[in-house]
């Protein structure tokens, strides 16, 4: 299954939901957001209501793109983990996989430290839930029929040379 195709089907989705519901409790965290690396928002579990989630998952995915460059100006492949500071909430995000983004947000209620541990045990199992999506065998990734695809392109190439 190629990268472009990434495609997530409802029982996955509760799956994923699960690991972000048990890594929020055993952390206490506020909220946590499955992001692509293209900036779409895949799920999110918590207290989500007063974010605009949509636009948030569009700038971590960017600000984890930048740091991917920092990264390589200073000789690393890419920095796993970005962790950022506010007065009262922080941010902490982490790599799954070869292209999702965990979000942990979080406040003074609990330390990095614990949102570390439980992110990183979280992450470990989102790694197995994004592999098997990547090994699912191409007869059950619901796609374009190319037989299909290429009947509609001749018809439409009839169409528009009359």
């Amino acid at each position: 299954m190629s990268d472009d195709n990434l495609i997530i089907y409802e029982e996955e989705i509760e799956k994923i939901d699960a690991v972000l519901g048990k890594m929020l409790k055993g952390a206490e965290a506020k909220c946590a957001l499955m992001v692509d690396k293209d900036g779409h928002l895949i799920t999110r579990q918590g207290f989500t209501h007063s974010l605009d989630t949509t636009a948030l998952a569009a700038l971590l995915a960017g600000s984890f793109a930048s740091t991917k460059e920092i990264a390589r100006l200073v000789g690393e492949s890419e920095f796993s983990v970005l962790f950022h500071q506010g007065k009262k909430d922080h941010i902490h995000m982490s790599l799954v996989g070869d292209r999702s983004i965990m979000v942990v947000i979080f406040d003074d209620r609990t330390t990095i430290g614990m949102v570390r541990l439980y992110a990183k045990e979280a992450a470990a199992e989102l790694g197995k839930v994004f592999e098997s999506l990547a090994n699912r065998p191409e007869e059950d990734n619901p796609g374009i029929d190319n037989e299909f695809a290429s009947s509609a392109g001749e018809r439409l190439d009839d169409i528009f040379q009359d």
